[in-house]
């Protein structure tokens, strides 16, 4: 699937099934939020915090959600994420293309 056809699924089920999408901020609220639940788990696993009884390792569920919201941001406010990561990786190239392979800390 294609960031494109992600945001365009996004959308119709928007209009199938949510009636409309949240605010803005309320959708950069419910990110926020999603982050945090994301971190919570890349904390458990990864970091010196065990999961606490009843917690789930759901860690693909977490990174799923963040992405929706991404995708309904985009799609409120007209932003074509292939086009924007497109420009995301030339910039990266261009100002990264040599950077880190002389740093000496990785």
């Amino acid at each position: 699937m294609t960031l494109q056809e992600a945001q365009q699924q996004v959308d119709d089920w928007i209009r199938r099934y949510g009636v409309r999408y949240f605010s803005e901020l309320t959708n950069l609220a419910v990110l926020t939020e999603e982050v945090g639940e994301l971190a919570r788990v890349m904390a458990r696993r990864y970091g010196d915090q065990s999961f606490k009884e009843g917690e789930q390792d759901n860690l693909s569920e977490e990174l799923a959600d963040v992405l929706w919201m991404l995708l309904c941001l985009a799609n409120q406010t007209g932003v074509d994420l292939t086009d924007a990561f497109r420009q995301t990786l030339e910039k990266k190239t261009r100002r990264d293309s040599t950077r880190h392979l002389h740093n000496p800390k990785l």
